[in-house]
């Protein structure tokens, strides 16, 4: 009996290629916030995601429910935007979880803010100062340019948590970063019209969002960082939006909006929710269309 080597050769291969992908699709990762989820799924598209947080929901504020647990028990990696945002409910789901393999950065645990500058760095910070970050503000991923360092740090931890994978992770990191470069020179266009508007922001929320267009948050909905808007504060508001110079009323996807419509009636001020991530309204499904949506709804209120 004559043994054809071509077709040998042909199965092997095949049989290998099977396994590269089966061992690619393995990989299971935990996305504290949507944004991260949409990152992993540009940079590793056969790896299992799932993301604890919606952009409907503040990822300051999370539950350790027993699904979050399960899931981060199954997790070879998990990716959080880091500078404190997740310290209210990680830490927890760490432990309960029992999970050794994400607990450590040096392993399965990747920070953003740990991959780039952050804004608003504060060397101290006391109870006194409300809901503010020692490491800069978290809400990074709206700078193109320091998304696109933290998926390059992002896709060198899927390198080294799946190194037989590299070129696969290489080759998802190259497209992206393409495409994503490709785009900037369209949003910077979009954005030129924005430099100097001035914006009653809630939180800080949009920080990068304000610093790398040229908006300026002239004020903040929030008496304090972390506290819903009083009365008394919103009149001190409505007293400084009648200077007539603000463009908008800014609130995230999550945020309780009352604050913002009743001094937007009283200042004759359009208030305008923005996606705070991807999935934040139909527009956004991923972090192209989510930055595409977010100049366009800022450009059509001016």
């Amino acid at each position: 009996m004559r043994i054809n080597s071509k077709l040998i050769k042909a199965v092997a291969g095949l049989a290998a290629l099977v396994c590269s992908t089966a061992a690619y699709a393995e990989l299971n990762v935990f996305a504290c916030e949507p944004e991260y989820a949409s990152l992993v799924k540009s940079l590793a598209p056969e790896a299992d995601v799932y993301s604890a947080t919606t952009a409907m929901q503040d990822p300051h504020q999370v539950q350790a429910r027993p699904s979050l647990i399960a899931k981060m028990r199954q997790a070879d990696l998990v990716v959080c935007a880091g500078a404190d945002l997740e310290i209210g409910w990680l830490p927890m789901l760490q432990m309960k979880a029992s999970n050794s393999k994400v607990r450590s950065t040096d392993e399965g645990l990747f920070y953003a803010a740990e991959h780039t500058e952050t804004l608003d760095q504060l060397d101290n910070v006391d109870r006194s100062m409300g809901d503010v970050h020692a490491k800069g503000n978290p809400h990074l991923h709206f700078d193109p340019t320091k998304l696109l360092e933290v998926a390059k740090g992002l896709s060198a931890k899927l390198i080294q948590l799946d190194p037989q994978n590299k070129p696969q992770y290489e080759a998802a990191f190259n497209e992206f970063s393409e495409q994503w470069q490709a785009k900037i020179p369209q949003w910077q266009a979009l954005a030129k019209p924005l430099q100097g508007k001035k914006v009653i922001g809630y939180h800080s929320s949009f920080r990068y969002l304000f610093n790398w267009t040229g908006i300026e948050q002239v004020a903040d909905l929030e008496p304090k960082p972390g506290l819903a808007p009083t009365s008394s504060h919103l009149a001190t508001l409505l007293a400084r939006a009648e200077k007539g110079d603000v463009m908008a009323i800014v609130v995230a996807s999550y945020h309780d909006d009352r604050g913002a419509q009743w001094l937007g009636e009283r200042a004759n001020l359009p208030v305008l929710m923005l996606p705070m991530s991807v999935g934040g309204n139909e527009q956004s499904t991923d972090l192209i269309s989510l930055y595409d949506n977010v100049l366009v709804l800022l450009n059509g209120v001016q």
